[in-house]
């Protein structure tokens, strides 16, 4: 099967001006056909490909590159380098308004968005009533758009956009601005519309509705590409990059180092590891040993933490809380292991850290993080997973 969209290498620059002086240089320079001197290249070496009846979801901080992206692909602008290739009609839903003339009606816009689009007039006198009811605004269809509010455009658009059976959806942030029951509205209508081989191409903040809605992701930062693949773990890697912005605010960690125990004659972490590694799927047993650095040979208290990669704190236990001693292993060494099967944790990116406290567990001396990231498919909130189920209300409880 050819595929419905295909970008190869695709990239847009716009030229950066600093001074009239800089506006008349590069008009002077694209009268000789020359390109601009000093660009901002806002997307660049973007390639991909789509099939008939799949679904992409696009993300990226703002400035990534996303809208610009979105507006290549739909043909509103022509990519500076590269070829988009669009095999079949494309429904898109970019800016707030684009394509609507604020003077006119809702009613007029419908007719002159179709026309864009194509339609002869009998099949969009056809269509006419379908999209008015879509949209839901009441007597407003006959007010022009520019007393409009901003979910009254996107539900006009939308309705627009969905009722003329694109072979491609484009979306650009639909679900950001429209209420509560249109943005259920629209995720039924792109459910049912996946569901009969329609093809989306969806932009959004929402890693939720990402995860959802989508079965791949892309997500650009700078223009590029981070990372393409399935939209759960693109989704995952792009929260635990958030995560590890904010938590970038705080002062590092330091990893645990045998050389640098009891240098100043205090508790220390000497060693913390994890088995079997820093990488293990959701409900997989996972192992934290460790050793630590006993200045008076009396045994200290060890403590395991695990935070999220902002540094939430997710979970904490003590030596001390469950009674049991670290092991000696030599003159003022002292180890300990933890073992916590079928690890409840989300799919993500969390930090493991160890602690030494004293013997009384009253005063922390030294403490040290590793890394551990969580894989998995999951569209569930918060940090673990609970046990529950789910009744049938319909039949009585046994």
């Amino acid at each position: 099967m050819s595929p419905l969209l295909a970008l190869a290498d695709v990239g847009k620059d716009y030229a950066k001006v600093e001074s009239r002086g800089g506006r008349l240089r590069l008009v002077w320079d694209l009268l000789r056909g020359n390109p601009a001197a000093h660009v901002f290249r806002a997307v660049d070496s973007v390639s991909l490909e789509m099939k008939r009846g799949e679904s992409l979801g696009v993300i990226g901080e703002n400035g990534a590159g996303k809208s610009t992206l979105l507006k290549m692909v739909a043909g509103v602008i022509r990519p500076t380098r590269g070829e988009v290739t669009v095999n079949g009609r494309v429904g898109a839903l970019l800016e707030l308004g684009s394509g609507f003339h604020p003077e006119y009606t809702g009613l007029a816009n419908i007719d002159l968005a179709a026309a864009l689009l194509g339609l002869a007039p009998a099949d969009i006198a056809a269509k006419r009533d379908e999209i008015v009811a879509f949209a839901d605004i009441g007597e407003h269809i006959h007010d022009p758009i520019k007393h409009y509010s901003s979910g009254m455009v996107v539900r006009l658009g939308f309705a627009v956009a969905t009722t003329l059976a694109p072979d491609i959806l484009i979306t650009d942030e639909v679900l950001a601005v429209g209420d509560e029951s249109f943005q259920k509205k629209c995720i039924a209508w792109m459910e049912s519309y996946l569901d009969g081989g329609g093809t989306l191409l969806f932009c959004s903040h929402s890693m939720y509705h990402v995860q959802k809605l989508c079965r791949h992701a892309l997500w650009l930062k700078d223009g590029r590409v981070e990372r393409y693949g399935p939209a759960a773990d693109v989704t995952q890697a792009y929260l635990a990059y958030h995560e590890e912005k904010t938590a970038r605010k705080t002062p590092a960690l330091p990893r645990a180092s045998a050389t640098a125990s009891g240098s100043a004659g205090h508790y220390a972490m000497r060693s913390l590891e994890l088995s079997p590694g820093g990488t293990i799927a959701q409900d997989s047993e996972l192992v934290v040993r460790g050793e630590v650095y006993s200045p008076d040979g009396r045994a200290p208290v060890a403590l395991v933490g695990i935070v999220r990669a902002d540094g939430t704190p997710v979970y904490g236990v003590g030596t001390d809380m469950d009674g049991v001693r670290p092991t000696e292993i030599a003159p003022n060494r002292y180890a300990f292991t933890l073992t916590l099967p079928r690890l409840a944790l989300l799919p993500g990116k969390y930090y493991v850290r160890g602690f030494a406290a004293d013997p009384e567990g009253m005063r922390v001396f030294d403490t040290c993080e590793m890394p551990l990231v969580i894989t998995g498919e999951s569209r569930e909130m918060g940090f673990v997973r609970l046990p529950h189920r789910w009744h049938d209300d319909t039949v009585p409880p046994k």
